[in-house]
């Protein structure tokens, strides 16, 4: 940011008008201006937030939606429980390192994990296009059970339907999950440490080369995976000091870390040298003309901890396979509230806001 006085740190006036202006902006009611929906509606940036806050959230309002969280925590008969959803239209539907299948059963896995829940059991709901394979489902479903077993994790109820020829892309998933939630985390604060259990853009990339559509070639895959395990670990080494954990989809690490800043009324300063990201989804992220941080992942979180706590969790993910590049990443401080800032390598600093849309649709 150009107009920060760099040796003193102060900001300056110029500063002082760029943040009142986002602040005011970002204040306003929610208003969808939109006659019909687009793709950016679904990619979890700032289209996403206006439909969800101007229709579901007026529509459905409640104490469990408040949070907007990945899962809702319930308590039933004195039992606290967990319970997410989550559809997938993926495309193509076979990729480098999963598919549709083992995605949809990863990602709701981690949606109830990262709220701070052990997993349990999960449905399946099919939508089918007529024509579809049977031997593209028989795959697709055998991918599904061998992630709902790595997982620890039963599919226990499910539904089917079927379109007409034309009216899908082949197969969607809607898959749900429940499980046993455990005390929730602590209110993010300054001071606090910012962490990634990985290198961070794989999933996206990796379905955007898949598609064909670009003369680029990278050896990746998909970084999809559950993270139960791994998260029930940094738990474990950090007793009550674990604050929040995300997992970073549809919008990458950045989406995550603008929407914990909102809701903690802080700011995440990010140290762009720290963020892990393999030369391969660096250069073809480069080529696209894309920022890593705001490309999805499907078997990476974004944790914060309290700062005592950030090298007990930065070694138990660590330890952990799917956590051996783990990084910290940045911390949380007081000012400028509600804001994403990332250190560049180049020695700026500069705004890292929210996307109107994915720059890479139908990814999840």
């Amino acid at each position: 940011m150009t107009g920060r006085d760099t040796v003193t740190g102060r900001v300056t006036i110029r500063e002082e008008q760029v943040l009142e202006r986002i602040e005011r902006a970002r204040s306003r009611k929610a208003r969808l201006r939109e006659d019909a929906i687009t793709l950016a509606h679904g990619s979890g940036g700032k289209a996403t937030h206006t439909l969800i806050e101007a229709v579901f959230r007026e529509a459905f309002d409640n104490p469990h939606l408040d949070r907007l969280d990945d899962s809702a925590h319930l308590t039933v008969n004195g039992t606290r429980l967990a319970f997410t959803t989550d559809s997938y239209v993926v495309s193509p539907l076979f990729f480098p390192g999963g598919d549709i299948g083992d995605l949809a059963v990863n990602g709701t896995v981690n949606d109830l994990a990262v709220s701070g829940a052990t997993p349990l059991h999960l449905s399946a709901g099919f939508i089918l296009e007529e024509g579809f394979p049977v031997a593209d489902l028989r795959r697709i479903t055998e991918s599904m059970s061998r992630a709902a077993e790595a997982a620890g994790v039963d599919i226990v109820t499910g539904d089917t339907k079927v379109v007409e020829r034309g009216k899908a892309d082949g197969c969607y998933i809607n898959t749900a999950g429940v499980g046993l939630a455990h005390a929730a985390g602590a209110e993010v604060r300054p001071g606090d440490a910012v962490l990634v259990t990985g290198p961070i853009g794989e999933h996206g990339v990796t379905i955007m080369l898949a598609r064909g559509e670009l003369d680029i070639e990278a050896d990746l895959a998909s970084d999809t995976a559950p993270l139960n395990c791994l998260l029930a670990e940094v738990r474990d080494a950090c007793p009550g000091t674990v604050r929040r954990m995300r997992d970073a989809t549809r919008g990458g690490v950045a989406t995550v870390l603008n929407e914990l800043a909102s809701d903690a009324g802080a700011a995440v300063v990010v140290d762009e040298s720290a963020v892990p990201v393999r030369p391969a989804v660096r250069g073809a992220c480069e080529l696209l003309g894309i920022d890593p941080m705001y490309v999805a992942c499907e078997g990476r979180a974004v944790i914060v901890v309290a700062p005592e706590a950030a090298d007990a969790a930065l070694a138990a993910l660590r330890r952990h396979p799917l956590g051996a590049d783990a990084a910290v990443i940045g911390q949380v401080r007081d000012d400028p509230p509600g804001l994403v800032l990332l250190k560049t390598v180049f020695g700026g600093t500069r705004i890292v806001d929210l996307l109107v849309g994915d720059p890479l649709p139908r990814i999840c």
